[in-house]
């Protein structure tokens, strides 16, 4: 019983594991980023061997080598989804709680994805009637790097989003397609009885002319069908116009929420802003701006007066301190108190990676501080409770020489 107790826990704990590295992919942990930058290199190996795999004298040279990549690729496919529905029962939220975690996760979108990308494929290896058709939906697996791409996240979930609007615009379109091959069937038809004999018939030159992608295999010919013809183009501009409208916005909107939400956290981790209300974080989050810097590159050099507070959003940064170096990485913050004394930079600070910093000016700092009285006084406590602290405190900033440099 102990033994079969102790199986239990270590089948738990695989799993557990099994969950991590496919699904958090936390950025502190190595083999969770080893397997998703193979599967990222898999799906790209399998794009460019479908298209190349189209040319018929490429797929004659290397069809030995075409067969082996998507064999190797259907298997680690196969294993990935497997794993994937074995691991569901550790997802800490389940959106379709009324199914079971696996079943859960296999009608999900990612599921679908992963299915779509390796039973067709079993069929083709085992049917005896020609399924080549089938295998158009290797192009499917270009939509597992969704799962690896923030912008693809983003950009689904604006279409999710604005589901409902966009229904409505291809309502709308289709309407509006009736509308004109109606029209231009009455009008164009008698001239044109094989082009716009019947309104079906007509659908396809209103679809093209409402889309503003005019083939030119179908026109009017006579003085009024060219006159519909105009105000169906400037129809389907306006048309165009709100689709792309709506999903830009939610696009927009998405990404934003997200930088919102990382600034939001990184803001109140530090120590000056803490006990502070949802609302006035908020107002310093809304005051940031964003700075990339490339390796090497310096962000504040020695010396220099102190105009920002920096919080590094990613990448890794190293600051040259008469002690010694030190590296700091995502969610650490440096140069606060420099700012609120007016200090001069005691320290070069320098890019090692590509560092993305989100940065907070000295001058709005300040105006801050003048509108609220009571902020005013809690960051006047804070800086001078941490007069006394080591040079680089656990979250990174720059203290003691920054202090002794505006104290002398």
């Amino acid at each position: 019983m102990p033994k079969a107790g102790a199986a239990v826990v270590a089948i738990a704990r695989l799993r557990r594991r099994t969950y991590e590295v496919l699904e958090e992919a936390r950025r502190d942990d190595p083999l969770s980023r080893i397997v998703d930058l193979l599967l990222i290199v898999l799906i790209t190996v399998n794009l460019v061997a479908v298209v190349l795999e189209s040319v018929p004298s490429l797929s004659l040279r290397y069809h030995a080598v075409f067969v082996v990549i998507e064999f190797a690729s259907l298997v680690v496919f196969t294993v990935e989804y497997a794993a994937r529905i074995w691991a569901a029962t550790d997802q800490p939220m389940r959106p379709r709680r009324y199914l079971p975690p696996w079943l859960g996760y296999m009608v999900s979108g990612p599921g679908l994805i992963d299915l779509l990308a390796v039973v067709p494929f079993w069929i083709t290896l085992f049917a005896t009637a020609d399924l080549r058709v089938l295998l158009v939906f290797r192009i499917v697996r270009f939509l597992k790097l969704a799962r690896y791409s923030p912008a693809m996240r983003s950009l689904l979930d604006a279409l999710y989003a604005e589901r409902r609007a966009l229904f409505g615009c291809v309502i709308i379109l289709l309407g509006a397609t009736v509308l004109a091959a109606s029209i231009m069937h009455v009008v164009e038809g008698p001239a044109q009885p094989d082009k716009f004999g019947t309104v079906p018939d007509a659908m396809w030159w209103a679809i093209v002319t409402l889309t503003t992608t005019g083939y030119g295999d179908v026109v009017p010919i006579t003085p009024l069908g060219r006159v519909v013809g105009g105000l169906t183009v400037l129809m389907g501009i306006l048309m165009l116009a709100l689709p792309v409208g709506i999903v830009a916005t939610s696009f927009a909107n998405v990404i934003h929420r997200r930088d919102f939400v990382v600034t939001w956290g990184m803001v109140a981790r530090v120590p000056i802003f803490a006990g502070l209300t949802a609302g006035e974080i908020a107002d310093i989050a809304s005051l940031l701006s964003a700075q990339s810097v490339e390796p090497g590159g310096i962000i504040v050099r020695k010396g220099s007066p102190a105009q920002a507070m920096y919080f590094i959003a990613a990448g890794e940064i190293e600051i040259d301190l008469p002690t010694g170096k030190v590296r700091l990485g995502v969610g650490h913050f440096f140069g606060e108190i420099a700012v609120l004394r007016r200090a001069r930079r005691s320290a070069t600070v320098t890019a090692v990676t590509r560092a993305n910093l989100l940065v907070l000016d000295s001058a709005d700092l300040h105006a801050l501080m003048a509108r609220d009285t009571r902020f005013a006084e809690r960051v006047r406590e804070v800086a001078r409770a941490r007069v006394g602290e080591d040079v680089v405190t656990p979250r990174g900033d720059i203290i003691g020489a920054e202090l002794s440099a505006d104290d002398a």
